[in-house]
């Protein structure tokens, strides 16, 4: 089988645009280490960790788009302001699951 690249990144650009952003998913802000675990699962599976951080990262041409989006409707500027925290956290844990995969090998 040929592998081919995706972005898997396109799930969280239409649920975090303003019209896609309903209230269940507040609920799942409240669990990082899942969406981490899910970029995990990726990156032990061949997929590079560099692309993974990117996908994980809010650009900063979203991150500016939704800042003139928050001046346009200030109540938005909550929303977007958990996003990026989130995807920090989310950053985060992938970056110390990756680092703790990285000494696991070297110890062998």
């Amino acid at each position: 089988m040929t592998r081919r690249s995706f972005w898997v990144n396109c799930a969280f650009a239409m649920a975090a645009s303003p019209q896609f952003v309903p209230t269940e998913i507040a609920s799942d802000f409240d669990f990082p280490q899942r969406e981490a675990a899910f970029f995990y699962g990726l990156f032990l599976r061949g997929h590079s960790a560099e692309q993974l951080r990117r996908d994980i990262e809010v650009p900063p041409a979203v991150l500016a788009k939704w800042l003139r989006e928050a001046e346009r409707e200030p109540q938005l500027k909550d929303i977007f302001t958990r996003i990026v925290e989130y995807r920090r956290h989310v950053l985060a844990i992938f970056d110390t699951l990756v680092e703790s995969e990285g000494m696991a090998q070297r110890i062998q």
